[in-house]
């Protein structure tokens, strides 16, 4: 008789771009077309984290 595990299974990751399971090769991604993907996001620009403009000091 298998011994139970001491803790539950968790689930498994998705990939961030399509979904699918992700694979421990290319991790968190399911392939790397997924990871070229994402890559090619992050240098166009296209992920940005929002932020308030500065106020300028004008005020001297």
């Amino acid at each position: 008789m298998p011994a139970e595990p001491d803790q539950p299974a968790t689930p498994a990751k998705r990939c961030p771009i399509c979904g699918k399971p992700a694979v421990p090769e290319a991790r968190p991604f399911c392939s790397e077309r997924c990871r070229d993907v994402d890559l090619n996001r992050w240098l166009s620009g296209s992920y940005a984290i929002p932020c308030r403009p500065e106020e300028d000091d004008d005020n001297d």
